[in-house]
């Protein structure tokens, strides 16, 4: 075993000095799900902490710039400083195009301007545009500044365009060629000029006013004879992304499509840029974990999100369910003397609006998905909603029956029994309904169902639940 192939763990021996014990890298620097285990990162910080650089770069050297990133996430943030300046050139550009947003931000807030666009400089124009894009305005300007004319235009040009837009997303790196060129043409241009990006699967063709008119893959590019023109190898059925088009609209065209790459064009219908599968599969990502968080009040969800930050997005989801939940206990309230003739109502009552919002959270979360991934739209919505109300009624009445049964024996009482089986299915119908109807509303308010569909379902099936048990007690003479 030679000296790269190992790594150091440190620990307290009894007389509380430092022990050093060799471990291969390739047997212990991930575990079995590719995760960067504690023994490593403990081992790293550890070198880190007692000065020896040498043998901290020694460990992190042959990792992937991803895993370099996970290394930064997971070490303390009051470490993070030192360990960047002891791994150096290890935290490249790659390195930092990886990084969690809230880590990334507090790495570059120590470094300076010139330090910062050297960076962004290294990057495809999306990425760069990511590391500056959150910067406060001044910090923002003063990285400008500092880059190279051409960097800073195509950046500045990339800030123009809306947050989470195809123009924030889009690289502005790609190859395009005109369509009166042959193959041999095309080829030899690719290898003359050495400046081209090297990192891409298609080339677009265009006309003389740089419109897209097709686009054609390397492999048909290199098994066609040199002579035939480009305009003849070319696909001219191709999917063009408007540069203002929200990114997760974006992602569901790729996935629509199955797309490697795209173009992106103005609103004059220029060629300005192209976007890569890869940077999808980030939004992809994004987009699901984002709808999931939403739907549960958690705001961004990330365990790198500044703590006063994450209570302040919960804290405002929970005072509006606690609002909520004052509205359900006031219709509890309308039938005090109900409970206290029978007291064992207050028993049952949490299950029929318990099941009801269970129900509820079902189908709101298949139908934010649905709105999410455009499989729900106007020409569908009725169909859907009927389709909806038959699965609560089947469910309604099978756990209506089930719950009734067993009430009825439990408490040697049928008319109870009865009462907590129709509250069952009226409220398992009441949810069915809720949990489409609200999204659907919402969706066509332009108000994002994912963020507000769970505070409203909740409350109607709590208060429809407490109210269908009790009024339906109540009517009984029970």
């Amino acid at each position: 075993m030679t000296e790269t192939d190992a790594f150091v763990v440190r620990a307290k021996s009894p007389d509380n000095e430092p022990e050093i014990d060799i471990v291969p890298v390739s047997e212990s620097r991930h575990d079995e799900d590719d995760r960067l285990k504690s023994e490593y990162v403990s081992a790293v910080r550890d070198a880190v902490e007692a000065g020896n650089i040498e043998r901290a770069r020694e460990l992190v050297a042959p990792l992937h710039p991803a895993d370099v990133a996970d290394l930064i996430e997971l070490t303390p943030s009051d470490e993070r400083p030192d360990m960047v300046a002891a791994l150096g050139d290890l935290v490249g550009a790659e390195v930092y195009s990886e990084l969690n947003e809230y880590v990334r931000d507090d790495v570059i807030e120590e470094m300076a301007p010139a330090q910062v666009a050297e960076i962004a400089s290294e990057l495809d124009t999306d990425d760069a545009v990511a590391i500056i894009e959150d910067m406060e305005e001044e910090d923002q300007q003063a990285v400008l500044e500092a880059m190279e004319p051409e960097d800073r235009a195509a950046i500045e040009s990339a800030l123009s365009f809306p947050e989470e837009s195809a123009g924030r997303l889009m690289q502005r790196d790609l190859v395009a060629v005109p369509q009166h060129w042959s193959v041999g043409q095309v080829i030899d241009y690719l290898r003359d000029n050495s400046e081209l990006t090297k990192d891409f699967w298609e080339i677009y063709v265009v006309d003389e006013r740089h419109h897209p008119i097709g686009c054609c893959l390397l492999s048909w590019l290199l098994t066609t004879p040199r002579t035939i023109a480009i305009s003849d190898v070319m696909k001219r059925e191709q999917t063009l992304i408007p540069v203002d088009m929200d990114q997760e609209e974006v992602a569901l065209r790729f996935q629509k499509y199955a797309l490697i790459s795209a173009a992106v064009i103005d609103p004059t219908g220029r060629l300005v840029g192209m976007i890569t599968v890869d940077d999808i599969l980030h939004i992809v990502q994004e987009e699901a974990g984002e709808d999931i968080l939403r739907l549960s009040g958690a705001g961004d969800g990330d365990i790198n999100q500044p703590i006063l930050l994450t209570v302040r997005t919960r804290l405002t989801w929970l005072v509006v369910n606690l609002g909520t939940a004052i509205l359900a206990a006031s219709v509890v309230g309308l039938f005090q003397e109900t409970i206290s003739r029978y007291v064992v109502l207050a028993v049952l009552m949490p299950i029929v609006s318990g099941m009801g919002g269970n129900a509820g959270t079902q189908t709101m979360a298949v139908a934010v998905r649905a709105i999410a991934t455009n499989q729900l739209t106007s020409s569908n919505t009725i169909r859907q909603i009927l389709r909806e109300f038959r699965i609560a009624l089947a469910n309604g009445l099978t756990l209506g029956v089930l719950i009734g049964v067993a009430t009825g024996l439990i408490y040697q009482n049928p008319d109870l029994g009865l009462v907590i089986a129709l509250a069952m299915l009226f409220n398992n119908i009441v949810a069915g309904l809720g949990g489409i109807l609200v999204p659907v509303s919402l969706d066509k308010m332009d108000v994002d169902p994912a963020v507000s569909s769970a505070v409203f379902v909740t409350t109607l099936t709590d208060v429809m639940g407490f109210f269908s048990f009790l009024g339906l007690a109540t009517l009984w003479g029970l």
